[in-house]
């Protein structure tokens, strides 16, 4: 019988022939030709899964050898007892990058110009002026988390004047517009600098609460706030408290801890934070799209040919440890 390659993922017709092609003898199921109901004899039979199934459904996956993300982010794939050890494991870093950094970009101007208050005075029918705004130009960004997206993001703040610096987990050489680089070690020291604080890391333990409450109360006053990552990576009742006392001059947040956020909870009253739905990344820009197949397209021709995979991931710490 045929290897079954299971796709999860709503690709257009000719990237499916595209994938069929790179199969060769495989045999390539859509979840969309199924009418979105896969019968368990196709989990249990699937050699590789495109796209993100849930714990559940990779339960009945007795024969699966490669799981290839939607996502950038696998933590949830890199629990104990989610995935068999022999299951090579795929994430989608580098897809996101693009999109993801404009939308930090935008929610930083937006925040720093106090775009999101004078919309909130426009539904009021309130005409005042809201006072001083912070420049773009000389302002210090601190990065946390340079991969993919956090490069993305600082290239475009370099561009529009700003100083930055990167925060990585181990030592490494930094490109040429990044002012300074450092490790998660001398955070402590850096934030009471940062006029602009940006988190674009994954989940997992090393991330978990990287931003508690005692770090959130060394950031600068005055300093924003920006996470894309995941939300755990901040303390969200330390960050009420922060904005409502006025500690920081706000919080862009695409990422909550819970999420969904629960209604009535009060970050969603808080005029200093700005909240979208986790909607940065997803399949919103066409330029993710395409990075996305062509990853997918690869990394089924390296599982046919018995080759080496793109962005394949490290579980004990959720990183891509190939290139993407």
């Amino acid at each position: 019988m045929a290897e079954i390659i299971l796709s999860l993922i709503d690709f257009e017709e000719k990237d499916l022939e595209q994938l069929r092609l790179v199969a060769g003898e495989r045999k390539l199921i859509t979840k969309a030709e199924l009418d979105g109901h896969i019968p368990d004899e196709i989990w249990q039979q699937a050699a590789v899964i495109l796209g993100n199934p849930t714990p559940q459904q990779l339960k009945m996956c007795d024969h699966l050898k490669l799981l290839q993300l939607q996502s950038a982010g696998a933590d949830n794939y890199c629990l104990p007892g989610v995935l068999p050890e022999g299951v090579v494991l795929c994430n989608a870093t580098g897809s996101y990058g693009l999109a993801i950094a404009e939308h930090m970009v935008g929610v930083t101007m937006m925040m720093a110009k106090k775009l999101h208050l004078y919309r909130d005075q426009q539904f009021a029918g309130v005409w005042r002026d809201l006072g001083p705004v912070m420049p773009i130009t000389g302002s210090r960004v601190l990065v946390i988390g340079l991969g993919d997206i956090g490069t993305e993001y600082a290239i475009r703040m370099y561009m529009l004047g700003a100083n930055i610096t990167g925060v990585t987990r181990t030592v490494r050489e930094g490109p040429p517009f990044v002012d300074k680089m450092a490790v998660t070690e001398q955070l402590d020291g850096l934030l009471p600098e940062a006029d602009i604080v940006a988190l674009a890391l994954p989940g997992g333990r090393a991330t978990n609460g990287i931003m508690n409450a005692r770090r959130i109360g060394l950031m600068k006053p005055g300093a924003l706030l920006l996470n894309v990552g995941r939300g755990s990576a901040i303390d969200t009742d330390a960050l009420c408290k922060a904005l409502e006392e006025g500690k920081l001059g706000g919080a862009a947040l695409d990422v909550t801890d819970p999420e969904p956020l629960p209604v009535g909870h009060p970050l969603w009253h808080q005029p200093r934070a700005f909240i979208t739905p986790h909607i940065s990344g997803g399949l919103h820009l066409r330029d993710i799209y395409d990075k996305l197949v062509v990853r997918c397209i690869r990394n089924v021709a390296a599982f046919a040919q018995g080759r080496s995979y793109e962005s394949q991931v490290d579980r004990s710490t959720g990183y891509a440890v190939t290139k993407a």
